[in-house]
């Protein structure tokens, strides 16, 4: 009667009818044989794989401690279909883990993104690392510490295990430079790019290793290692340089300006800035200049060397009033100015002030004219000459009062009272 029953049956009972059957047997063998059925089926038709009894110290990146998942197929190797439709499923769990991440779960997401990282395995090296990028970059932004040690370690596995066998390709590698990348392993990030760059010399591939220099660059400046980052950027520029590229060699000696600047180097700073006015020069980016000028004359000042910071202070004052630019314009006599006061020479100062003063009247810069007022102020009461002092505070205190800038007011109404008491008393400046 069974075996009749059972002869009759439609495919697609018949079909049914074995799954059922299946079941039964496995629930019999103490579910030895549940998932195994289960891991047949299409994506599609799975569910959430069982978690593990004990999860508290559990790698979750590691399959060997979870139950085989109903998303993976039992053949090996996959089948370009099996590949194909594992890769979409997966994406599925990427797209429902940001969902959660979205709505403020993260435990939830990161739980999925584990089950799809651990899956990702299945598809190989690169996918698996692009992958643990991607999640781990994420546990960057939301500061999981944890998350990230784990997936930086496994990114280290993945990398002695491609190095054991042999397949650390230049694809594998800079996949881990850019998964690295994405969760600020700088350090790490860092040796892969150098690796990748002695294996491009050695290959002779002059664009491949100009590249991998481009990003240890970028790299070293991120983690403000300016020592290295000069190395690097000196070296691309006299490739550029030797090659006649005038548009990179523009970006680089930029890069080295900033770099020389910030590491307080001014005599290299001097070297490249001057570079970069010629290249300017060349291009005819005139107006590049002035902001490079005011730079120029900060590096001689730090090399206490006034007159050549006179001089570029100068120029780029005159280039920038020629051009319009009168806020360089202002700063450039502003930094003339203080340098003349510097050096103990205030009749220079003052005339320095008196142009400023012109400027910031013609580029209604109210703020700038308070504040130039009560330089010129100072340095006439420095010299004694109290009514010239005087009349500077009073122009200085319209302007506060007209900015509503109750502090400096006050301040200034204090100041003129005492040049008053100075005039009245003729006493020495305290």
């Amino acid at each position: 009667m069974f075996l009749n029953c059972f002869f009759h049956l439609s495919s697609f009972q018949f079909a049914r009818f074995g799954l059922l059957f299946a079941l039964f047997l496995s629930t019999e063998l103490s579910g030895l044989a549940l998932f195994p059925v289960l891991a047949t089926l299409p994506p599609n038709l799975t569910t959430t794989p069982a978690k593990p009894t004990n999860t508290s110290e559990l790698d979750p990146l590691n399959p060997d401690l979870y139950p085989p998942d109903p998303l993976l197929p039992l053949s090996v190797p996959l089948s370009p279909f099996q590949r194909r439709r594992l890769r979409e499923a997966l994406d599925k769990l990427n797209l429902e883990a940001q969902a959660q991440a979205d709505a403020g779960n993260q435990d939830g997401a990161f739980e999925i993104w584990y089950r799809e990282l651990r899956a990702r395995r299945t598809l190989g090296a690169l996918e698996e690392i692009n992958a643990l990028g991607r999640v781990g970059g994420v546990a960057w932004e939301k500061t999981r510490k944890e998350d990230v040690a784990r997936i930086t370690k496994r990114l280290e596995q993945v990398k002695l295990e491609q190095q054991g066998d042999g397949s650390l390709t230049p694809e594998i590698l800079a996949a881990l430079a850019k998964a690295y990348q994405k969760m600020r392993s700088l350090d790490e990030a860092i040796a892969i790019y150098q690796q990748m760059r002695v294996n491009a010399k050695a290959q002779k591939n002059v664009k491949a290793e100009e590249q991998s220099l481009n990003i240890l660059g970028e790299l070293y400046l991120a983690k403000f290692d300016y020592t290295n980052a000069a190395i690097i950027y000196e070296d691309l520029l006299a490739r550029s340089q030797a090659r006649k590229n005038a548009y990179w060699e523009g970006i680089y000696l930029q890069k080295l300006a900033e770099i020389y600047s910030k590491s307080s180097e001014p005599s290299n700073a001097i070297r490249i800035k001057e570079q970069l006015v010629k290249r300017h020069i060349k291009d005819q980016k005139i107006e590049l200049i002035p902001d490079l000028k005011i730079a120029l004359g900060e590096d001689y000042e730090a090399l206490n060397q006034p007159e050549k910071a006179s001089q570029n202070y100068q120029e780029a004052y005159s280039l920038s009033w020629s051009l319009q630019q009168f806020g360089a314009a202002g700063l450039a006599l502003k930094k003339l100015a203080n340098l003349y006061q510097v050096n103990n020479q205030p009749s220079f100062a003052l005339q320095i002030y008196q142009k400023l003063l012109r400027i910031e009247q013609q580029s209604y810069n109210y703020y700038g004219l308070m504040k130039t007022y009560e330089q010129v102020a100072q340095l006439y009461r420095t010299a004694k000459q109290y009514q010239p002092a005087l009349m500077a505070y009073q122009q200085s205190l319209a302007l506060a009062r007209s900015l509503k800038y109750q502090e400096q007011e006050d301040y200034l109404l204090n100041q003129i009272q005492l040049v008053n008491s100075e005039m009245q008393n003729k006493v020495p400046i305290k």
